[in-house]
């Protein structure tokens, strides 16, 4: 089934990656899958060893649904904010990267939304990375 909607116009609309990816309680299970991805992933476990689980899944749930154009408010910090002085190296990035993309696989998520969430991943990786 395709994502477009013809319009009364003719115009093409495509939906929004928010409802492409099944909206709150599907990004929810996404970023519960993501969580529990990281905690069996060695190379960044620790970065979240003293962490609060649900808070974390809380707040990647808010920040993706408002990155992907729902109607949630992310409310925390700024990327940059959230990530100055813990010096995360370019393969954490990449580790928490592929965390991501198994919950997505794990979650059936198609190929064109795999890829659209992997370009917004990695447009933060700046902000992210060694601050």
């Amino acid at each position: 089934m395709s994502a477009e909607v013809q319009t009364l116009n003719n115009e093409v609309e495509v939906p929004s990656l928010y409802e492409r990816l099944g909206g709150f309680s599907q990004i929810k299970k996404i970023s519960e899958d993501v969580w529990d991805n990281h905690m069996a992933n060695s190379e960044v476990s620790t970065r979240y060893a003293n962490s609060d689980a649900e808070e974390i899944k809380k707040q990647v749930t808010d920040f993706v649904c408002w990155g992907t154009g729902g109607p949630e408010k992310y409310e925390g910090k700024t990327m940059l904010a959230a990530h100055k002085t813990m010096n995360i190296s370019h393969q954490e990035f990449i580790a928490v990267i592929d965390d991501v993309m198994r919950a997505l696989e794990k979650n059936n998520v198609g190929q064109t939304e795999q890829n659209e969430m992997l370009g917004l991943l990695f447009s933060l990786r700046d902000q992210v990375i060694k601050q």
